[in-house]
């Protein structure tokens, strides 16, 4: 086992009150395996990814839970020991390449400067090395001579990942990497985190979209209103989702090869800042009942984890 997550919080003071953007949070990944984290807009995805990485910034705070990375509690770590782990270690790659690399800086300085700060080499070296990385992941090497608003978007997303990559870390997290791409350059990005995946990497991916995590996926985790609320194997979830809101995402989305209807979710995910009494998927949930007005028990079925009262043995 790569990483354990087990009870994780992280939350938000706010003036509403305090945001409970992770709530509770636990699961592994282990070496060499696809695990994606899927659920609305809003349902704390990125702040888990975030959170993994140490970087939750004020009035973010995380209060709770261990994350214990490759044998060690990271939530122990400073923040200078956290420097040393990030990019060489746990590689990241941002959900908007346009905001995450600096415009004024050629392609090749910035991933050399990543590059150089975790190992003893030249400058002409890590430029080597990028334009290695470059290659590696579909573009010319002589990339690195470009600023970033010379690249299309499906570009920079491999710049994002090429310098992600570059120190070879043991876990890749994803986030929303193919966003706002046309389905041809997300289908070769997914490709290309499924070849990392072959080279031994962990990969976390965060996505909105279940489609796509069903697809590349060794195990899925549902997100809803901060709460994980279940986690299994793709298959098996895809096939026999067990809680009502994996059910109702699989319901949500397309499919060209059946004739299907499509089931909009009713509703909408509650204010964090006050969730619903209960369950917090309640309002928007066929099966709720009276018992749904207390919170859910965690159920572990066989390695299937799911956070709901009608899952219960």
């Amino acid at each position: 086992m790569l990483l354990r997550i087990e009870n994780l919080k992280t939350y938000f003071e706010s003036k509403r009150g305090v945001v409970k953007a992770v709530d509770g949070v636990s699961f592994n990944v282990n070496r060499g395996e696809f695990v994606s984290v899927v659920g609305e807009s809003g349902c704390g995805k990125s702040t888990l990814a975030y959170s993994i990485i140490k970087l939750i910034n004020p009035p973010g705070k995380i209060v709770g839970g261990r994350i214990i990375f490759d044998g060690r509690d990271l939530l122990r770590f400073s923040e200078k020991e956290m420097r040393k782990i990030r990019g060489k270690e746990i590689g990241m790659v941002f959900q908007d390449p346009m905001t995450s690399l600096d415009p004024l800086e050629k392609i090749g300085d910035q991933m050399a400067e990543t590059i150089m700060e975790h190992t003893k080499v030249s400058k002409k070296e890590a430029l080597e090395i990028a334009g290695r990385m470059l290659e590696k992941v579909g573009l010319p090497a002589n990339r690195i001579n470009y600023y970033p608003h010379q690249l299309s978007g499906g570009q920079r997303q491999r710049v994002m990942i090429a310098m992600a990559i570059s120190l070879n870390p043991k876990l890749l997290i994803a986030d929303e990497p193919t966003t706002a791409l046309d389905v041809i350059v997300q289908e070769k990005i997914m490709d290309i985190l499924e070849s990392m995946k072959k080279e031994g990497r962990a990969i976390i991916l965060i996505t909105h979209d279940f489609a796509l995590a069903s697809e590349r996926s060794d195990k899925i985790a549902v997100m809803y209103a901060g709460w994980l609320v279940e986690f299994g194997r793709a298959r098996d979830l895809v096939e026999d989702p067990l809680h009502p809101y994996s059910k109702a995402l699989i319901d949500s989305v397309p499919d060209l090869w059946i004739d299907k209807k499509i089931k909009p979710i009713p509703g909408f995910p509650p204010d964090l800042a006050n969730p619903p009494e209960g369950c917090r998927f309640r309002p928007r949930c066929p099966l709720a009942d009276e018992k749904c007005k207390r919170e859910p028990p965690v159920v572990d079925l066989e390695g299937r984890i799911v956070k709901c009262w009608h899952c219960e043995v």
